[in-house]
């Protein structure tokens, strides 16, 4: 097959749509000879509808599924003889400033688009691609083309100069084609799911197209099209799995990083009915060795390099696919900086151990020509820093005490008494005794998880939840709410016990030994009760936001949602879907009231609801609470999605037996468990 072949022939012909014209109407359509089903998206009813549907980005539409004949469109109003052909419309450059986004665009009120993909293209070689436009009074609407449109407004504003656009003008009284041409421009190109994606792309790059060609076809960024494509990499099972929703996209760009043999054994894996394959960051650490080392942390010179490096096109860097070849060619260039350190001088050149820290209050900073040392610390990731001019503490105390007794004598550096591989052999024999030993250790073992889980390791991966909501409101209010003051409350008690020994209580990420070591010793001191007040802690400011496990944790805790939210202002402004507030109506209220709301705003609806509760009118309901912020949580409208309800409704059936338990049974059961 020949390379040179048109996208037309790789992608397959275009459905052939006829028009059955009779009497000067059109009578029927047909698509590859099937009559097709019309839905129309109205977004202007949509604006005013009480219950509107929603696209992808949140707008509101009225759902039209399309019942009378097909001419009442408006698609065609003449026979064909008649019509006027779009196929050689009038081509014209037109001033930047005389074009304005169409009303007839499908995307005409949106926000401003993202263009930074384009801008590149557009600066260095113009456009390849004219706009689409139509005479609308005195300016041109722009049809499609409109990220285009915004690019050039960009250039413009840079260089401070009209430009004059490519356009192929349209006839204004060819409404129904503009539409129709907007919704190809915005829809009809680019595949709906990445595996379509990935069937697209893939013929087009097995017949030689470079990607960018590609991407400018479909209209996306080259990276988009390498991300897409890094699934040609998956076994047909696994891509499958992904197509059917059973892999979240977290694990499946893992498994991009895997060898043909890792993805079957995870594939076994996961079908086995005794073993559990890795998913999302467990499938990455798996796939990996347990640590990720990416190539952003080499010496050597990565095009020289033997071993293979996998591209995590999803991260910044790639990945080294195999430890043991990484470590060699990084052993061999951290042996070629310490022959280059001692040629430039440096007294001495000091590797640590791998993984060990370089503990800055244990050194003391001392000039090259004062015989100043360096030191290597090389971690578990493959980082490397280099420390220059340091002298341990005490090698500066014995440098002092002779230079009082002796001059500028200094003693001769003491020799360590292991090699390299015996010390690692002494090591991992004490390593394994201690976990022996924690294994039959369960209180020890206790506070020592709780100083992993505030100071984290090279094996942990610890971080408190930062707080970040998208609107300044949301923000504010939760910060204001009675559960953030509660969990400060927490903090500072448990905080109080770790400075009555003297000891930093701070949440610090991937801490380094001697921290890990401190919060041992602190929570050693203290009691069970007291350390199971830090865990309790701890585990609150580290639990994450917006998944099963919140829904899980307020059902086991019978947390009382009332006493920490009630509605605020905030929650009436971004509650914007009228089916929604009206069903919160007839809870609150009656259906016949909520009935009787029903063709009002959702302003007026809110404010019946606000009433309510506040006892305007009626008996006051303070105590009131939406169906989303109940235990457990439920939709408000039927079918539709709910992230509360739905997230619940993933692992209810692991919880429902112990909601069928009372208090007194469940205390029970755990004291036997105990």
């Amino acid at each position: 097959m020949s390379a040179a072949r048109t996208l037309t022939e790789l992608l397959g012909p275009r459905p052939r749509m006829t028009l059955v014209v009779a009497e000067a109407q059109v009578a029927e359509i047909w698509v590859e000879g099937r009559a097709p089903l019309i839905t129309i998206r109205d977004y202007d009813w949509g604006e005013t509808d009480p219950q509107p549907s929603r696209d992808a980005d949140g707008f509101p539409f009225t759902k039209i599924n399309w019942r009378g004949p097909a001419w009442a469109l408006g698609l065609s109003l003449y026979p064909p003889e008649k019509e006027t052909s779009m196929a050689q419309p009038d081509l014209k450059h037109i001033p930047l400033d005389e074009l304005r986004i169409s009303k007839l665009n499908m995307r005409h009120g949106r926000k401003k688009p993202d263009v930074s993909d384009i801008l590149p293209s557009i600066r260095e070689s113009g456009l390849r691609q004219t706009l689409l436009v139509r005479r609308e009074g005195k300016y041109y609407g722009v049809i499609a083309g409109r990220r285009r449109f915004f690019a050039l407004k960009e250039i413009a504003k840079e260089t401070g100069e009209v430009p004059f656009v490519p356009c192929a003008i349209m006839t204004e009284k060819d409404a129904a084609s503009a539409i129709a041409a907007s919704v190809i421009e915005n829809v009809g190109r680019l595949p709906a799911t990445e595996m379509e994606q990935y069937e697209a792309f893939k013929r087009l790059n097995d017949e030689g197209k470079a990607l960018e060609d590609i991407a400018s076809f479909f209209g996306v960024t080259e990276l988009l099209v390498r991300r897409v494509l890094a699934l040609a990499s998956l076994d047909e099972p696994i891509r499958k799995l992904y197509a059917e929703d059973e892999l979240d996209r977290e694990t499946i760009r893992a498994l991009t990083l895997a060898t043909p043999e890792q993805q079957a054994e995870w594939f076994r894996l996961f079908q086995s009915e005794t073993e559990r394959a890795p998913m999302g960051r467990s499938c990455k650490a798996w796939i990996t060795g347990g640590t990720t080392i990416t190539t952003d942390k080499a010496l050597f010179d990565l095009d020289a390099y033997e071993g293979q490096v996998t591209a995590d096109l999803f991260g910044e860097h790639g990945v080294f696919a195999d430890a043991d070849q990484f470590w060699k060619a990084q052993s061999a260039a951290i042996a070629e900086r310490v022959e280059a350190h001692r040629a430039d001088g440096w007294s001495d050149v000091i590797c640590l151990e791998r993984g060990a820290y370089f503990h800055r209050w244990e050194y003391v900073q001392c000039a090259k020509e004062d015989g100043g040392k360096v030191f290597i610390e090389i971690r578990h990731d493959g980082t490397v820093q280099f420390h220059e001019g340091q002298v341990t503490s005490a090698e500066a105390r014995k440098r002092q005490q002779g230079s009082k007794g002796e001059g500028d004598a200094v003693p001769a550096a003491v020799r360590p008494e292991m090699s390299g591989p015996l010390a690692e052999y002494i090591l991992l024999h004490r390593h394994a005794a201690a976990q022996a030993s924690l294994a039959t250790s369960p209180a020890i073992a206790l506070r020592l998880m709780v100083a992993h889980a505030m100071a984290g390791s090279a094996l942990w991966d610890v971080r408190p939840h930062e707080l970040r909501a998208r609107k300044d409101e949301t923000q504010a209010s939760v910060e204001g709410g009675a559960s953030v003051a509660a969990v400060a409350q927490a903090t500072a008690q448990t905080d109080a016990l770790f400075k009555a020994l003297n000891v930093s209580p701070a949440l610090r990420r991937n801490g380094d030994d001697y921290r890990l070591c401190e919060l041992f010793s602190a929570l050693l001191a203290m009691s069970d009760e007291e350390v199971l007040t830090v865990l309790a802690s701890v585990m609150a400011r580290t639990l994450e936001a917006g998944n099963s496990i919140v829904e899980a944790v307020l059902h086991v805790c019978g947390t009382d949602l009332s006493a920490a939210w009630k509605p605020d202002e905030t929650f009436f402004d971004l509650t914007k879907d009228k089916r929604a507030i009206n069903a919160m109506i007839a809870d609150i209220a009656t259906a016949s009231l909520a009935d009787s709301c029903r063709t009002e705003t959702g302003k007026a609806q809110k404010q019946v609801l606000a009433n309510r509760i506040a006892g305007e009118g009626c008996e006051a309901n303070p105590d009131w609470r939406p169906g989303w912020m109940q235990v457990p949580p439920t939709r408000l409208v039927e079918g539709a999605g709910s992230p509360p309800a739905d997230a619940w409704t993933r692992v209810a059936g692991l919880f429902e037996a112990e909601a069928e338990a009372t208090p007194d049974e469940t205390r029970e059961t755990q004291q036997d468990a105990a």
